[in-house]
């Protein structure tokens, strides 16, 4: 059974950082593609940023480049996506989820599994 739990949310003031991690289990992390998305209050699900097995390779999307890392730990099965500079915009509850593959996918409907996330609030 596939499991993924984030964790690292929280309250932070704009200009300030955060990391969020993503324990996962029941996969073969070390060949999983893992990614980020995030929904903020009344939008739709986004794509933050992808790290592929492969390479690894990162791809992020234009609103958080340069600002946010997502990286992984292969002998701790944890994804990693740390926040820096973070703006109001970027409050959202933030999920990890994963997908097979060689292929590169930015899109919710590609995962096959999710975590059930974790909030992410940034005041002014």
């Amino acid at each position: 059974q596939v499991q993924l739990v984030e964790s690292g949310g929280g309250l932070v003031q704009a200009g300030g950082s955060l990391r969020l991690s993503c324990a996962a289990s029941g996969l073969p992390f070390s060949t999983s593609n893992m990614a980020w998305f995030r929904q903020g209050p009344g939008k739709e699900r986004d794509f933050v940023a992808l790290i592929r097995w492969i390479g690894p390779s990162t791809y992020y999307s234009d609103s958080v480049k340069g600002r946010f890392t997502i990286s992984r730990d292969n002998a701790k099965s944890t994804l990693y996506l740390q926040m820096n500079s973070l703006k109001p915009d970027d409050t959202a509850f933030y999920s990890c989820a994963t997908y097979r593959g060689s292929d590169i996918i930015r899109t919710p409907s590609g995962m096959e599994y999710w975590g059930k996330g974790t909030l992410v609030t940034v005041s002014i």
